[in-house]
């Protein structure tokens, strides 16, 4: 477990396909479509997919407008590897910010262990993937925007078997293993350290290994974007969209959102410049324990500069944080916590 408090990593990217969410997927098969006189079927595919959030309006206004916009991530533990529970946790969340003003789209992954209050029920502490087990996207979006004191417009939520038929739609994928790894206990399969072309189930062993990575959860974000980015890679590189069924098909099922085909239409057209230019970070965080269980910790600075760093890219005011989170940092550090210790320490619940 690193214990290093470390500063956000950016890494600004000059090539749009490079984006890391599921999304842009629909909206680039869409213009793909369109031109084949497909627009028909995805429209009814991606509206199939449509599920608005509890008590939460329609962004489409905003869209149309071309203002700022914001959306979270989340990638679920379902449907693969012999899970079949409709709920599970959330592996991977990622808040993305879209502003066509500055033509800059930000994106932040947020590791699945951070210790955040979870926005339902009781308001209990624990881990943030479980935020989609209590109350399933609508949850995950609440704890999110708490955390963070951001708000967030859309959501995307697609499951990781989702993902396997969508990179078998697609023809399999091109990735870079980054190290040799052998991992059968956990059904993470053996791969080799350099090239590699991927179908689903191997894409999705490559998406998900984490224990066996030095980095940990750091390196499989760090995986999963790059499959997601070679998924996006292989549909634009499709010369004949004769296969535009089974990629339409590999959706249904297994995405969720609450983006039209028409707002898939608009993001399309008027944020391109945005979409081609974004920074990419991670939350960083240090080890702790709360109780007998293992978590990452957040600092109150670290909250800080995203929150900061995502409402300016919404064109918002910042302000300070004063959630749980930061309250409960507060009370630690008073009795002795240290975010810059290399040592194990226990993160206490006032």
């Amino acid at each position: 477990m690193n214990n290093k408090r470390k500063k956000i990593e950016r890494v600004t990217g000059k090539r749009w396909v490079q984006l890391i969410f599921l999304a842009v997927i629909a909206f680039v098969f869409v213009i793909g479509a369109y031109g084949f006189r497909m627009y028909s079927d995805a429209r009814s595919s991606v509206n199939k997919s449509y599920v608005q959030l509890q008590g939460k309006k329609s962004a489409s206004k905003k869209v149309k407008a071309t203002k700022p916009i914001s959306l979270l991530l989340i990638g679920t533990d379902t449907g693969s590897l012999g899970r079949t529970n409709k709920l599970g946790n959330a592996d991977t969340l990622m808040v993305v910010t879209i502003n066509p003003k500055t033509n800059t789209t930000t994106m932040v992954s947020i590791p699945r262990d951070t210790f955040a209050q979870i926005q339902g029920g009781a308001y209990h502490y624990a881990k943030i993937n479980s935020a989609f087990l209590v109350g399933a996207s609508d949850c995950a979006v609440k704890t999110v925007q708490k955390l963070l004191n951001v708000p967030i417009d859309y959501y995307v939520t697609v499951n990781m078997g989702g993902l396997s038929q969508i990179v078998d739609a697609v023809g399999g994928v091109d990735v870079d293993v980054p190290f040799s790894w052998s991992d059968t206990y956990h059904d993470g399969g053996t791969f080799t350290k350099g090239p590699a072309h991927l179908n689903g189930k191997r894409a999705l062993q490559f998406a998900r290994m984490r224990y066996k990575d030095p980095d940990g959860d750091y390196g499989r974000q760090q995986r999963q974007q790059q499959v997601i980015s070679a998924i996006v890679k292989s549909v634009l590189s499709t010369k004949n969209l004769t296969n535009y069924r089974s990629v339409l098909n590999s959706l249904n099922g297994n995405l969720l959102m609450n983006l039209t085909f028409d707002d898939l239409v608009n993001i399309a057209n008027g944020y391109r410049g945005a979409i081609k230019n974004f920074n990419k970070s991670q939350l960083k965080e240090v080890g702790a324990y709360v109780g007998k269980a293992s978590y990452q910790i957040p600092s109150t600075s670290q909250l800080q500069s995203v929150s900061d760093e995502l409402r300016t890219q919404l064109g918002l005011q910042t302000e300070t944080l004063n959630n749980a989170n930061v309250k409960e940092n507060e009370q630690n550090v008073a009795n002795g916590f240290d975010f810059g210790s290399d040592v194990n320490q226990n993160y206490h619940i006032y």
